[in-house]
């Protein structure tokens, strides 16, 4: 694909997105809030201020203005998820405890599960200062009187941010904490692309986190401060008086775009160039900013991406709506685009809407810009009414939206800048553009998708089937063979589980509907998978048509087999042999194709010589051989039954083939038990197989002596399934591969059926060899349903019991799996 960078470095795209922000829990409820204008500060009362732990004095001031842009439940967590015992989760900040769940987030949203993904990934991200300890920790006598006070460093230093985050998602590339103050995670995102361009890891998190300590809370106007005297922030307005605190996480997935592209990722936007520089002395202050400084960074990002700026349709500003503040960005970003046109690009702030995250914030307007690219849209800026006259902006390229707009493209694709600058001087400029169109998706040649949902508890698996079920319900565009895909691959496969097969996307709404009502476990974890084999008794006349016209792979081992068979062939009984012998070889094959290796095997009657082929005891064309030839001589002996002589005239047969030790082990229908290696290679055996009852139930007893097995039968129908569904002693589970007669489903239903049945048994599929010939995309789901619930210590309390030497360990985690 020709992106117009042949000659310049390689564009990054943006595979994932995620966040918890003011009134959005979700990225994409903070795209709608975005897109509708909505203003999420929440003012308090005087008793929630004094409640939280403001003084009362501070908050009676008539300077003190009661607002903040908050989230819900900022001191909730899902410690079990992460491995953490209630003390961990208790001491540890809640900014780190944020930052992990949002990491998970937004590695789920790029479709990629870390455990398969093929390459390191990096983390980089900051956070705000750490109250939580100085405030509430060391505040508390009880806990100061604990052992936990001598362990709580690592769950409270921002120096652990990204590497607590990088062990709790169990990443490998480089983890960094970045610190720059308000320019923290967009400074963050450019250390992630030269990592990437550097090749120091495969995909990179990036961003940041505020969550200051009270959890909710307002502020004390102050003269020459940032900080909004009526509680609105209104960027570049005539009456911006400041900003609004602003709590939240926001952190992005980031990939080569050659990579994103190889592996059908969802690309949101790409990032076409970075940059970031610092103020030096040449301000009025330390906290001050340089319009200098910030012109230099933006037009070195401008170089970077080798974009003229005249193609740049919207800039996500830093815009903190001060009246100092704003008049020098604009007067930076002017002088940058270095431009005569007017009035051609928008520029707005997410600080209007959510306040200022600080060590977020650069990640939140960045969000906001790959969204607004992603959907085609220009979000309108709120709580503007007329510009502050100091901003000239009849005299720039600059103009402020105060409506949602369409976002035409015209000869270049869509262009966005995003800029973020530090208390202290650290700039940081983005230059984002749309992404690439998607390549149409191979059609799938099934006509049925299977879903698969996993989760640590049964709540937390209702929760996302109803979630899913709502995004299939909003997003109409979903193709389902994605969704089945990118749920396949792109998620941790945790031990309680569900699936569904479903045609269409009515058909898998109403399913899931069903699936969150559902709050009970899930079945029995198997450590092994044994097929069975049901021999020609079994065997039905196109009892996997839908198969051989959907699977590649069976109908290629079934082509296989016809093949081999056609010279022998010589009545109809040879045919059904021949025809049983192939449908069962064919379909183990598939299964194996699909990842489902045997640990072990068991066959009734001939579909022993299936097991024995697949264990390598006789090759496939012998073993087609010697089915017919069996075949040929039951069919002489008819009701009168199988002589000495038959058998002979068997075991001579087999005789003329070539007999190997199994290399998979299975049980012989004539013992009843473990075929040996010298066993195997006798002719002698195999009549005494041929002519000596059948000992499956033997064989049953024989497999249940290994806890954890499941039984799957491969072959038509479910004859053999049924017989150790009646063996109830045996505590042996199984499942049919295909229909029975008088069922009322196709036989490509009840395949993808058992297939999910095995994955919810925990047993390990291929799922890219499952997908065949397909290419589907990967597409953004909703994340994991984290069952959060508080962990807090306020300052003396008495909330905190002293801990005994046996409850100090603190390094002790169990990962997600």
């Amino acid at each position: 694909m020709s992106t117009g960078m042949e000659d310049k470095i390689e564009p990054i795209a943006v595979v994932g997105l995620a966040g918890r922000l003011p009134g959005a829990d979700t990225i994409e409820q903070f795209w709608r809030n975005q897109r509708d204008g909505v203003e999420s500060v929440s003012r308090f009362s005087t008793r929630q201020l004094v409640d939280a732990g403001w003084p009362a004095e501070m908050v009676a001031h008539p300077d003190y203005v009661p607002a903040a842009a908050v989230i819900e439940n900022a001191d909730h967590f899902d410690a079990e998820f992460f491995g953490y015992d209630t003390r961990q989760a208790e001491i540890s900040d809640p900014q780190q405890r944020l930052f992990a769940e949002c990491a998970w987030h937004a590695l789920e949203d790029t479709g990629h599960d870390p455990s398969r993904f093929d390459g390191a990934v990096g983390v980089y991200g900051g956070c705000f200062a750490n109250k939580y300890l100085p405030l509430n920790l060391l505040a508390n006598a009880r806990f100061r009187e604990s052992l936990a006070a001598f362990s709580a460093r690592p769950y409270n230093d921002k120096d652990f941010l990204a590497t607590r985050a990088a062990y709790l998602c169990d990443l490998r590339g480089p983890a960094m904490s970045v610190q720059t103050a308000c320019s923290t995670s967009l400074v963050a995102i450019h250390l992630a692309c030269q990592a990437l361009l550097s090749h120091e890891c495969d995909m990179a998190l990036a961003g940041g986190v505020a969550l200051p300590i009270p959890l909710i809370g307002g502020y004390p106007v102050v003269a020459g401060g940032i900080f909004a005297r009526d509680g609105h922030c209104r960027p570049f307005d005539a009456a911006s008086s400041g900003t609004v605190p602003g709590y939240g996480v926001t952190i992005v997935a980031l990939r080569r775009l050659s990579d994103a592209l190889a592996d059908s990722d969802h690309i949101r936007a790409l990032i076409m160039g970075t940059a970031v520089n610092n103020d030096g002395s040449a301000k009025f202050g330390f906290s001050a900013p340089n319009s200098q400084a910030q012109a230099e960074v933006i037009a070195t990002a401008h170089a970077v991406a080798g974009v003229p700026s005249e193609t740049i349709g919207y800039v996500e500003a830093h815009g903190t709506g001060t009246p100092l503040g704003d008049p020098i960005e604009v007067a930076g970003l002017t002088k940058a685009f270095d431009t005569r046109e007017r009035g051609y690009c928008a520029i707005g702030s997410v600080k209007a809407n959510i306040g200022h995250l600080d060590a977020a914030a650069g990640a939140a307007g960045f969000a906001r810009a790959v969204l607004a690219l992603e959907h085609g849209e220009i979000p309108p800026s709120i709580n503007f009414d007329a510009p502050n006259p100091a901003l000239t902006l009849d005299r720039t390229p600059f103009y402020v939206p105060t409506t949602a707009r369409p976002w035409s493209r015209g000869a270049t694709p869509r262009r966005a800048g995003v800029s973020a600058f530090g208390v202290g001087g650290t700039n940081a400029h983005v230059v984002l553009q749309e992404a690439p169109t998607r390549r149409a998706a191979t059609p799938d040649a099934r006509d049925r998708q299977l879903l698969v949902l996993s989760a640590r508890t049964g709540k937390a698996l209702a929760d996302a089937a109803g979630e899913l079920a709502g995004r299939l319900e909003r997003q109409d565009d979903l193709d389902l063979a994605d969704v089945a895909y990118t749920l396949q691959t792109g998620r941790r496969g945790f031990p309680l589980r569900r699936h569904l097969v479903c045609r269409d996307r009515d058909e898998a709404i109403a399913a899931l509907r069903t699936l969150a009502r559902d709050t009970g476990g899930a079945g029995k974890a198997a450590r092994q998978v044994v097929f069975m084999f049901p021999g020609s008794g079994s065997h039905r006349p196109d009892a996997a048509s839908a198969i051989y016209r959907d699977e590649p792979v069976f109908a290629e081992e079934m082509d296989r087999c016809a093949e081999l068979s056609r010279p022998l062939l010589g009545n109809d009984v040879r045919v059904t042999a021949a025809e049983a012998f192939s449908l069962q070889w064919s379909l183990a094959r598939l299964w194996q194709s699909w990842g489902v290796r045997p640990a072990a095997m068991i066959g009734e009657g001939d579909g022993e010589y299936v097991a024995a082929c697949l264990a390598g005891v006789i090759d496939l064309a012998d073993a087609i051989a010697v089915t017919i030839a069996g075949a040929e001589i039951r069919s002489r002996a008819g009701a009168g039954g199988v002589p000495g002589s038959d058998a002979s005239e068997f075991a001579a047969v087999v005789a003329r083939h070539e007999l190997k030790p199994p290399q998979v082990p299975y049980i012989s229908g004539a013992t009843g038990t473990w075929i040996g290696p010298e066993e195997a290679a006798e002719p002698a055996h195999w009549a005494r197989h041929f002519r000596a009852p059948a000992r499956f139930a033997d064989g049953l007893r024989e497999l249940a002596g290994e806890p954890g097995r499941i039984l799957l039968e491969v072959g038509p129908g479910s004859t053999l399934t049924e017989i150790v569904t009646g063996q109830e002693t045996t505590g042996l589970r199984a499942l049919p591969s295909l229909p029975s007669p008088a069922g009322d489903r196709s036989g490509a239903a009840d395949l993808l059926d058992a297939a999910g049945e095995l994955w919810k048994s925990t047993v390990d599929m291929d799922w890219d060899a499952f997908r065949g010939a397909s290419r589907p995309r990967r597409v953004s789901l909703p994340g994991y349903q984290f069952q959060r619930r508080r962990y807090w210590i306020g300052p003396d309390s008495g909330s905190y019991e002293p801990l005994g030497l046996e409850e100090a360990s603190w390094t002790s985690h169990s990962l997600p799996s």
